[in-house]
C-alpha cells in the first residue's frame, strides 16, 4: 500500500507516479509510435532520477534511506541511461518498449518497498563504496541487457538458417558482443573497486552472504574475463557464466536485503548493509 504510513514524502510519491504513468504510457504504445515512446521514456526516466534521489536523501541529517527495492530501481534508471545514450547512435526498437515496463516494475517495486533509514557511515570513503555497489548492478545490467539481444539474435539467425541481417537489433552482431564484453570488463573495474573499499574501510569486515556472494560474483566474472582473452569464449558459454555472475551478484544485495527486510522484517546494521 502507498501511503505515508510508508514514511514517503508527497514529492517523492508524485515524481514516482508521474514515472510510473510514463513508463506505462511508453510500455503501451504501439512501436510505430516512435517519437511519443521516446518522449515518454525520457520523462519516465527523470521522473525516476527525481523519485530516486528524494527518496534515497529524503531523511535529511539522520541519514538516508535505501533497500533491496531502491537498489533495484537505480539498477534499472542506470541501464535506461545506457539504453538512452545507445540509442542516439544505434537504433534499438526492440528493446524500449520491455525497457519501460521493467522500469515502471521497478519504480512500483521502489514505492511499495522504500527500504530503512540508515545512519550515516562512520567513514566518508563508505558512500562511494556504495555507489560503485550501485554502478556495478548498472553495468552488469547493460551487459545482461546486450547479451539477451545477443542470444536473441543468434536464436534467429539459427531459425532463418541464414545471415541476420541489421534489424531488429540494428547493428551487426558482433559489435553487440564487443559492447556486452566492454559492459562485463567495466563492470568487474568498478565491483573489484567497490569490494577493496569495502574491505579497506569496513569497521569491522563481515563474512556475511553479501559479501561471500559479491566475492562469488566477482570470481565468476574473472574466470568470464579470463576465458573470453585465453580462450575465445563467446555464446552460450559466455552468457552462462555472465548469468551466472549476474545471478550471485543481484543475490549478494538485493537477495540478501529482500529476505531481511520482506521476509523476515529485521534491519540490518549499517556495517552489514553497506
Amino acid at each position: 500500500m502507498l501511503s505515508a504510513d510508508l514514511g514517503l514524502p508527497f514529492l517523492t510519491l508524485a515524481a514516482g507516479g508521474i514515472a510510473l504513468l510514463a513508463y506505462a504510457l511508453a510500455a503501451l504504445r504501439s512501436p510505430r509510435t516512435v517519437h511519443a515512446l521516446r518522449w515518454a521514456l525520457a520523462v519516465g526516466w527523470v521522473a525516476h532520477a527525481l523519485a530516486l534521489v528524494l527518496d534515497t536523501a529524503g531523511s535529511g541529517l539522520h541519514g538516508a534511506r535505501f533497500g533491496f527495492a531502491p537498489a533495484l530501481s537505480a539498477t534499472l534508471w542506470l541501464v535506461l541511461a545506457v539504453y538512452a545514450i545507445e540509442s542516439r547512435f544505434v537504433p534499438l526498437p526492440g528493446v524500449q518498449r520491455w525497457l519501460a515496463a521493467l522500469g515502471a516494475a521497478a519504480v512500483l517495486l521502489m514505492l511499495a518497498f522504500p527500504g530503512e533509514v540508515r545512519a550515516h557511515a562512520d567513514s566518508p570513503w563508505m558512500p562511494l563504496h556504495w555507489v560503485l555497489g550501485i554502478a556495478s548492478y548498472g553495468l552488469f545490467g547493460a551487459a545482461v541487457l546486450h547479451a539477451g539481444l545477443l542470444s536473441h539474435a543468434e536464436r534467429q539467425m539459427r531459425i532463418r538458417r541464414g545471415v541476420l541481417p541489421p534489424a531488429p537489433l540494428g547493428m551487426p552482431l558482433l559489435r553487440v558482443e564487443k559492447l556486452t564484453f566492454r559492459f562485463v570488463a567495466a563492470g568487474f573495474v568498478v565491483l573489484s573497486a567497490a569490494l577493496v573499499l569495502g574491505w579497506w574501510f569496513a569497521d569491522p569486515w563481515r563474512w556475511d552472504h553479501k559479501t561471500v556472494f559479491s566475492i562469488l560474483a566477482w570470481a565468476v566474472f574473472a574466470g568470464l574475463l579470463a576465458g573470453r582473452r585465453a580462450f575465445g569464449w563467446r555464446g552460450r558459454m559466455a552468457t552462462r557464466w555472465l548469468y551466472t555472475g549476474a545471478g550471485l551478484l543481484l543475490l549478494a544485495y538485493v537477495g540478501s536485503r529482500f529476505v531481511m527486510e520482506v521476509l523476515l522484517h529485521r534491519a540490518v546494521s549499517v556495517g552489514a548493509a553497506s
